[in-house]
């Protein structure tokens, strides 16, 4: 089964196309309030544990290494990463993340890794 995954950066306007709207980020945005955000769900513990936040602190340079800890944190989460699959077999869903590098943040990692998932 496809799953039609996409990301979003949570301070874009919603829109009707996006289907679920899961914020997944262990912090909420600043600057935004609950009404705006629009969402379907928080999972915050599908986030990076917070000594991997902390330590990648969105740094490209560390990416690399990054990406390999998030995913084996994402594996020895089943039971987030299975309630994202049952959200994703239903329509599409939407990862919002409120990083400002949109090539460097967990909601890529976390896209790639539910697509590769059957």
């Amino acid at each position: 089964m496809k799953r039609d995954i996409e990301i979003k950066r949570i301070y874009e306007p919603a829109d009707r196309n996006d289907g679920t709207r899961v914020l997944v980020d262990r912090l909420w945005p600043r600057g935004l309030s609950r009404a705006e955000a629009k969402l379907d769900a928080w999972m915050k513990d599908i986030a990076p544990s917070a000594e991997l936040r902390k330590w990648f602190g969105h740094d490209p340079e560390r990416w690399a290494e990054f990406v390999p800890l998030y995913e084996a944190e994402l594996h020895a989460n089943k039971e987030a990463v299975h309630a994202l699959l049952e959200l994703a077999g239903k329509k599409r869903l939407t990862l919002l993340y409120a990083a400002h590098d949109g090539d460097h943040n967990n909601a890529v990692v976390l896209s790639r890794f539910l697509k590769k998932l059957h």
